[in-house]
């Protein structure tokens, strides 16, 4: 099946690979993952929020334009392997769209503007008892507890913690906000462990909490998706390019035919990944009842797939392909990093199957 983006569509995404091109070559960008403790560029997200990208998943009247933009943005970032917190506050936004109060709205506008970052804080060491346990509580205005693997969480002007009692919006600077930040493959991701005991307000009671968050971490999936398409679709350019330029035995060595074969079959996991990133933005905005098992089936596809295509392409550099002087190794580990979270390949497989074992087809 041949899929093509609408003339909207198709003219964002065009224009943000414009954009990238201009503002966020990856030979600026490494520079601002290796240097700056931000790990990506705030002037572009600014700018980026001048132009309304954040706000993509929301409503064609609080001006998004669904899944498909969505999808097609996040492959324009991957190509050029964008650092930054891009997909979480785009999630942060549209979880804050369907909370109440004016706080959230007000925290929602000005995420939505680029002009402050606001994360999702989920994630808590694993309780034996209840490994699906959510320990942190808010009660008599306060939050208590501790969140691992924020993304950008030391970085962040406010978070949106999970809690039992529902979803609280914690602002920081602040007493109580201890961060700590943690080990990570990609030098361009920011995690933090985050300590709570700090003043904050519920914006989203219990039941209303857990239908944004299941809403947010689907579509976080699918914007990993998307990134991980973009990640090796410009890792197999680069391979086809350095291929093309260097030469063994007087010919380039993307003559040799093992390596074609090989260019031949990272080809094949790119478009297998882009038909079924596309498939589930389409299903988010055309299928619903689908939507959640084409997500799963297409992050439980994409993670392997870049995993692969990228590794190959540093295969495909020899012996310079490691080094840090060559760009390989950056999509690798963001490609690395994104299989594992914005819900990991093993557990999109076990969505998937449990899925199609329940309904078939």
């Amino acid at each position: 099946m041949q899929f093509d983006l609408d003339e909207d569509r198709e003219l964002l995404r065009q224009s943000t690979r414009e954009l990238l091109q201009k503002e966020a070559p990856l030979a600026e960008t490494r520079a601002v993952m290796e240097e700056t403790p931000e790990g990506y560029a705030k002037g572009l997200f600014a700018q980026l929020g001048e132009l309304g990208y954040p706000s993509l998943l929301l409503s064609e009247a609080e001006g998004g334009m669904g899944a498909l933009a969505f999808a097609a943005t996040l492959a324009e970032m991957g190509r050029v392997a964008l650092p930054g917190p891009f997909l979480d506050l785009c999630l942060a936004v549209r979880v804050l769209a369907g909370c109440q109060g004016d706080v959230a709205a007000r925290w929602r506008d000005r995420a939505a503007a680029g002009e402050a970052l606001v994360v999702l804080a989920r994630s808590e060491d694993a309780n034996e008892a209840d490994p699906g346990a959510v320990e942190a509580r808010c009660s008599d205005g306060c939050v208590k507890g501790t969140k691992t693997f924020v993304p950008f969480g030391a970085q962040a002007d406010a978070l949106l913690v999970e809690t039992r009692d529902g979803l609280a919006l914690v602002v920081r600077p602040g007493e109580g906000w201890h961060a700590t930040a943690l080990p990570t493959l990609d030098h361009a991701q920011r995690f933090a462990e985050i300590a709570l005991d700090t003043p904050a307000g519920l914006v989203a009671q219990s039941s209303r909490a857990t239908e944004l968050l299941a809403d947010a971490e689907r579509l976080g999936s699918l914007g990993a998706a998307a990134l991980l398409l973009g990640l090796m679709e410009r890792s197999l350019e680069l391979a086809v390019e350095y291929t093309g330029e260097r030469e063994a035995f007087g010919v380039p060595i993307g003559s040799f035919q093992a390596l074609q074969h090989r260019c031949a079959d990272m080809l094949l996991q790119v478009e297998s990944t882009r038909s079924v990133v596309f498939r589930a933005a389409w299903a988010e905005e055309a299928d619903p009842a689908e939507a959640a098992y084409l997500v799963s089936v297409a992050k439980a596809w994409a993670g392997p797939a870049a995993r692969e295509v990228c590794g190959q392409t540093i295969q495909l550099f020899g012996g310079v392909g490691f080094t840090w002087e060559y760009d390989p190794h950056i999509f690798l580990k963001r490609a690395k990093t994104l299989e594992t979270f914005y819900g990991s390949t093993r557990s999109a497989e076990l969505a998937a199957f449990d899925r199609h074992a329940r309904f078939g087809g």
